[in-house]
């Protein structure tokens, strides 16, 4: 690995500022033109402007950020519009939760795949949104101005907040957009987004998780890849054209863009650019940070989701309703799962603690005789991450193995604190109301939800806890819990189920219908999600008092020197925060360890070698090999006869890209980026340049499940095939 930090080695900065890496960094699509030339030099074919615009039709009006109707701005997935009936495509696991939620043991979607061969068959999803932007704005300068270098954090944050709120507000009065001003560089800067957000999306189709999430967890941020993941959306609006809630008068969205469907044979060496909405990266962290990371974050994350993995696996493996159910949830504990794992292990091999251990030594250097809070920065940056430490773990171990290990007790409580809202006499007149909302909420929870698996959770994960957590932090329910029953949690648990009205779907439905205060404030379940909760709270509060009393000012005055040395240099790429980016390069073989060297693509041959129909990570359909064995690949084969099935480039994505565009020079769709490779899974903090793969869909093979498998011509002939 070269000497380089969170940009490059500082060293090599200062001697060489002009030095970009075009294959490095998520980019603000409104500072584009800095790009340009090194963008064309890589084969770019087209102008910034046809990229991002606001005066006329571009291609980041194709570029959808998929949400939900609580967050619609932190995008947990990335679509694109693949028609001018607004029809939009992304990764199969980015619309999983969905096909779970429509699934049924009678209509199962998830194993059987599902298409809607006319629009009427397509199938509605409330709460899913999906924003497209409008335009964005540098505001730095009307947040700063209200802002002073002796403002406390707490104080700083307030400031901060009220005048972004201000510049969003004012930017989208009398329009039919929402706005949000996020900030850049760790607060150094501030950009205004504004997007017109859809609310009606509707489930178009998607292949069976049998092709969908070929190789699972085995797979999973691994190369090579035959996975076949995607599935497919339309948005629709109001019969004005403006965004609607669901209603059988709407109609498909006329999309100002969409982007053609390549069918051209891709080559070693194309130009490729990524465009979406990425989660977080952390490309400024410091070691003290990364040691944070390392230690606590990703080692008591994987831990801890280890028991629940094993646990969800066999209850998944014994029933196939319990599978339909717990579908979603594994998918999404799994994933990160084996992220931390694998990404500590990038870590360690490629030294990323030696080279940010030096660059810092260089940093130093550099702010001898600077402004002092160049100096001070980093003995900030270490004081806090030593005076939270503590905290962070305790509330590693309470997030992971008490709130989103198992469900009940976090369930429970809060549909208890609302009930308690619905019996304030302030609120009688909407009690209700709330009531009858709890009961839908009531509802859907256990529709996705199993006594058995969940008893085997909390006695499991509970014990976990106990066993591993610092005795100080620890919620007194689970101390008691071990002295009155002797260390037997599955003997506690079966308890608090007897005692508790939340253990099943009938004894909560019922609970709903006559509401009892006092019976609630004894509930065990409830009880222990009440202590659950407050322990957060007073974890929370001491890990937001290190951050605050020093740690957020260390980390902004360090980045804004690392901008200050680097100021010299054509652009430099902020951390991804949801908020739409471009990263350009190029379709990319490449050589991960000695004597080893990867191939820039698969094909649909890998599948039947692969194939294991003893394992559900690896069962190939039936229908899949039949087309196989009689090569019947239509239009989409490759001049070789082959299939190609996926293939990587080197652009910089991380998670929230999943389901971006892979477009070629022209701005055509050549596939979909749906992971990343292990061997650089530290990418998100250090990216490295020789070894950082994004792993993508082939769109041939997207068009040919669209066409010969799934026999959808309806979608196939909606689409522009670029040949």
């Amino acid at each position: 690995m070269k000497i380089k930090s969170i940009v490059m080695a500082l060293a090599l900065l200062i001697a060489l500022p002009g030095v970009v890496k075009a294959d490095e960094g998520m980019w603000l699509l409104s500072l584009l033109g800095k790009n340009y030339a090194d963008m064309q030099k890589a084969g770019f074919k087209l102008t910034p402007e046809e990229i991002y615009s606001v005066n006329q039709n571009c291609i980041k009006d194709a570029i959808v950020g998929l949400g939900n109707e609580g967050s619609p701005f932190w995008h947990f997935c990335t679509g694109e519009i693949i028609s001018d009936q607004g029809l939009m495509s992304t990764n199969h696991h980015c619309g999983y939760g969905k096909l779970q939620e429509h699934s049924t043991v009678a209509h199962d979607y998830l194993r059987d795949g599902f298409w809607a061969y006319s629009k009427d068959q397509e199938l509605p999803n409330p709460g899913l949104t999906a924003s497209i932007l409008v335009r964005m704005e540098d505001v730095t300068d009307q947040v700063k101005s209200a802002l002073s270098d002796d403002m406390s954090e707490s104080e700083r944050a307030r400031a901060v907040k009220e005048v972004c709120d201000r510049i969003a507000k004012k930017a989208v009065e009398g329009t039919i957009y929402d706005a949000q001003v996020k900030p850049m560089f760790n607060g150094n800067q501030y950009f205004l987004f504004v997007h017109v957000i859809y609310k009606d999306v509707r489930l178009v189709g998607a292949p069976p998780s049998s092709m969908g999430k070929f190789g699972g967890d085995t797979d999973n941020w691994s190369w090579p890849r035959h996975t076949c993941d995607f599935s497919m959306f339309r948005i629709y609006t109001g019969p004005d054209g403006n965004p609607a809630e669901y209603s059988e008068n709407n109609i498909p969205l006329k999309p100002k863009h969409f982007l053609p469907v390549s069918n051209r044979e891709l080559k070693d060496g194309d130009f490729a650019m990524v465009m979406g909405f990425p989660g977080t990266t952390d490309h400024f962290l410091t070691s003290y940070g990364l040691e944070e990371t390392m230690n606590i974050t990703n080692k008591l994350r994987y831990e801890i989701r280890t028991v629940k993995i094993n646990i969800l696996r066999e209850e998944m493996a014994a029933s196939q309703e319990t599978k339909i159910k717990y579908a979603s949830k594994y998918a999404s504990c799994s994933n990160y799962w084996k992220y931390s794992n694998e990404q500590n292990k990038a870590l360690k091999n490629l030294n990323t603690m030696g080279v940010k251990r030096e660059v810092e030594q260089e940093y130093i250097a550099w702010a001898q005789g600077k402004n002092p809070k160049y100096a001070n920065a980093l003995s900030l940056i270490k004081k806090g991450y030593a005076d939270r430490a503590p905290y962070k773990a305790a509330s590693t171990y309470i997030v992971e193995g008490l709130i989103s290990g198992p469900e009940l007790p976090w369930h429970s409580f809060r549909l208890g604190r609302t009930l308690a809202l619905a019996n304030d006499p302030r609120h009688a007149d909407v009690k209700d109301q709330i009531i009858a909302e709890l009961q839908a909420d009531c509802a859907e929870f256990y529709k996705d939800y199993n006594p058995d698996t969940e008893k085997r959770l909390m006695a499991a994960l509970f014990q976990y806890v106990y066993q591993h957590m610092e005795m100080q932090y620890m919620p007194e329910f689970l101390i008691n819990a071990d002295k009155k029953y002797k260390g037997d949690f599955t003997k506690y648990v079966e308890d608090l189920f007897k005692k508790s009205a939340f253990g099943t779907y009938e004894s909560c439905k019922k609970f709903l219908e006559k509401p009892d205060m006092k019976r609630l404030e004894k509930d065990p379940i409830y009880l222990a999600g009440e202590e659950i909760y407050e322990k957060y709270v007073e974890v929370n509060s001491k890990v937001s008092k290190e951050s605050s009393d020093g740690l957020e000012r260390g980390i902004r005055d360090f980045t804004d020197g690392i901008l200050q040395i680097n100021k010299n240099r054509k652009l430099m790429s902020p951390d991804a925060n949801s908020t739409i980016r471009l990263t350009y390069g190029n379709v990319k073989a490449y050589d991960p360890r000695d004597a080893v060297s990867y191939s820039f693509y698969t094909t649909l041959k890998g599948v039947m070698e692969k194939e294991d129909p003893t394992s559900s990570e690896f069962m190939v359909p039936e229908r899949l090999k039949t087309l196989y064995n009689n090569k019947d690949f239509g239009p989409y084969a490759n001049s070789k006869g082959e299939l190609v099935t996926c293939f990587v480039t080197n652009n910089d994505i991380t998670g929230g890209n999943s389901g971006s565009p892979v477009l070629d020079a022209e701005g055509n769709l050549i596939g979909l980026a749906f992971d990343g490779n292990s061997e650089a899974m530290s990418g998100d903090i250090d990216f490295e340049e020789n070894l950082q793969r994004c792993i993508c869909l082939d769109s041939r093979y997207f068009l040919w499940v669209i066409d010969k498998y799934a026999g959808a011509k309806n979608l196939i002939e909606e689409m522009t095939i670029v040949k």
